[in-house]
C-alpha cells in the first residue's frame, strides 16, 4: 500500500505525517515570518521555530477568520512540508487533509487545484476536525461510552474559532454545531494590547506573548477571589510574576524570571495540577538564577498579575469583554439542544476537549463549573481532555488512513480530472 500523508491544516499550526504512524512527524507553524534584524529572506514553517532571534517578526499567514486566503502562499508552506520535512512524492501518496467545518465551495475548490494540479497527489480524502477526535477517543477506549454509542460532543477551541460539534456514528452533525468567534489568536491579541497598555509596547511581538500566553496564563476558578488577590501588593500577590523579554544579546529567547514564582498560584483553592504541567519551563531557567542576582534586567521584562487569568475568561464570558457572542458553556448546551432529545444525556456525558487553548491549567475543571448549572439534574456531565489535544485530531486522522477501507473513500485525481471539484466533494459529505 502507499504513503497517505495526513494533515492537520491548522489555522496556527500544521500537523503533518504519514498514516498509521503514531505520532506526526512535524507540527510547525502554518505561516511565514521574516525578522527585520537578522535576516530579508522568508522562514517557512520549521524555518520560524528554529529562529534564533524572534523578536518584531512579521508574520504572513495564509488562513484569515478560520479559512485559506491565501492558495499561493499555503503552496510555499506545504512545499517546504511535504518535500523537506517529510520527504514525500505526491505523485504517489494519497493525502488525508482535515479541513475547517462548513468550508466555502471556492475555497474547496482552490484546495483541490492545490491538491491535484500543483502538487499531484494521486487521491484526497477531505475531513473535519471532530469526526477525527471522536475515532481516536473510540479506538483509545474501545469499552468507553463514546464506543458504546458511537456518539460524543467534541469542543475544539482552535487557533481561530471555537466550536461545539456532536458527533453521531463518526459523522459530525453539523445542524447542531455551535461556533464561538474566539480561538488562541484572539487571546493572544487581547495579552498583547494589556501588556502594551499597562507595561511595554509589544503589539508587534506575536511569537514572544504567544510563548507567555502558553506558559504563564490559566483559567481562574473563583475570578472575584482571584482578583482580589492580584489587587495585593508584594509577596501577598501570588499571581504576580515577571516574564523577562529576549535583549539578542546576552539571550536571544524570553524567559520566566522565577518559575517559582509563577506557579505560586497553583497553591490556591487546593487545585492539584500533574507535575509534568507545572514544571512547564521551570528546569529550562533555573540555570539563570544566578543571573538574575547580577543583571539588571528592569527595562526588558514586565510583570503580569490578573492578565493571567482574564485572558483565558474570554472564552467563558465574552459578553464581560463588549462581545456580542455567548460563553463556551451556553455555547455547548445549545449545541446539544439542537439535536435529538435521545441524544441529550450520552452527549452531556461524552464531551470532549480538544484545541491548544485546552491546555490553560484547570480549563475542563472551569468548564464543568459553568456547564453544571445549565443542565437538567438527572444528566450527568463528563468532561474528557485527550491526551495531547494539539495532535488530536492528527492521530484521528493517522487511524482513518491506515484502515483497509481508506482508499475506497478516496477521490483519485482521475476523478477529480473528469468530474470536476464539486461533485468529487459529494463523496465527503460535508
Amino acid at each position: 500500500m502507499s504513503n497517505v500523508v495526513v494533515l492537520d491544516n491548522g489555522g496556527g499550526l500544521i500537523k503533518a505525517g504519514i498514516g498509521g504512524d503514531l505520532d506526526p512527524s512535524a507540527v510547525v507553524p502554518n505561516c511565514l515570518g521574516r525578522s527585520p534584524h537578522s535576516s530579508k529572506r522568508w522562514l517557512v514553517a520549521d524555518q520560524l521555530q528554529s529562529c534564533e532571534d524572534p523578536t518584531s517578526i512579521s508574520l504572513r499567514r495564509p488562513f484569515d477568520r478560520g479559512y485559506l486566503i491565501n492558495p499561493d502562499l499555503e503552496k510555499e508552506i506545504w512545499d517546504r512540508v511535504f518535500r523537506s520535512i517529510l520527504r514525500v512524492d505526491p505523485a504517489h501518496s494519497s493525502l488525508l487533509l482535515v479541513e475547517p467545518l462548513f468550508n466555502l465551495p471556492s475555497i474547496q475548490r482552490a484546495t483541490d487545484e492545490l491538491v491535484f494540479e500543483d502538487f499531484g497527489f494521486k487521491s484526497l480524502y477531505v475531513a473535519d476536525a471532530p469526526s477525527l477526535v471522536h475515532l481516536h477517543q473510540a479506538s483509545r477506549r474501545p469499552d468507553g461510552l463514546v464506543a458504546k454509542t458511537q456518539c460524543s460532543l467534541v469542543v475544539d477551541c482552535g487557533f481561530s474559532f471555537t466550536h461545539a460539534a456532536p458527533v453521531l456514528q463518526n459523522f459530525t452533525l453539523n445542524y447542531g454545531v455551535k461556533r464561538l468567534d474566539l480561538g488562541g489568536k484572539a487571546l493572544t491579541n487581547y495579552l498583547k494590547e494589556l501588556i502594551s497598555y499597562r507595561s511595554l509596547n509589544v503589539m508587534d511581538e506575536t511569537l514572544i506573548v504567544d510563548e507567555v500566553k502558553e506558559k504563564l496564563c490559566f483559567v481562574s476558578l473563583d475570578v472575584a477571589q482571584d482578583l482580589e488577590i492580584a489587587r495585593k501588593r508584594g509577596k501577598e500577590n501570588l499571581l504576580r510574576c515577571t516574564y523577562v523579554l529576549p535583549d539578542g544579546v546576552t539571550h536571544t529567547k524570553g524567559y520566566i524570571k522565577d518559575p517559582t514564582e509563577a506557579y505560586r498560584y497553583l497553591n490556591l483553592q487546593n487545585a492539584v495540577q500533574p507535575a509534568t504541567e507545572l514544571e512547564v519551563g521551570i528546569s529550562e531557567y533555573t540555570g539563570r538564577n544566578e543571573d538574575k542576582g547580577r543583571v539588571d534586567l528592569t527595562q526588558n521584562e514586565f510583570n503580569l498579575t490578573n492578565e493571567r487569568f482574564l485572558v483565558p475568561e474570554m472564552l467563558f464570558h465574552p459578553a464581560d469583554l463588549g462581545m456580542n457572542q455567548a460563553g463556551l458553556a451556553e455555547c455547548i448546551v445549545k449545541s446539544i439542544n439542537s439535536c435529538h432529545p435521545y441524544l441529550h444525556p450520552v452527549l452531556f456525558e461524552s464531551i470532549i476537549l480538544t484545541g491548544g487553548s485546552t491546555l490553560f491549567p484547570r480549563f475542563a475543571e472551569r468548564l464543568e463549573r459553568e456547564l453544571r448549572p445549565l443542565v437538567s439534574d438527572h444528566f450527568q456531565v463528563k468532561i474528557t481532555t485527550q491526551e495531547d489535544p494539539i495532535r488530536g485530531v492528527w492521530r484521528g486522522g493517522s487511524l482513518l488512513a491506515s484502515s483497509p477501507d481508506f482508499e475506497a473513500m478516496c477521490v483519485t485525481k482521475s476523478e477529480y480530472e473528469e468530474l470536476g471539484s464539486a461533485r468529487c466533494r459529494r463523496r465527503f459529505m460535508h
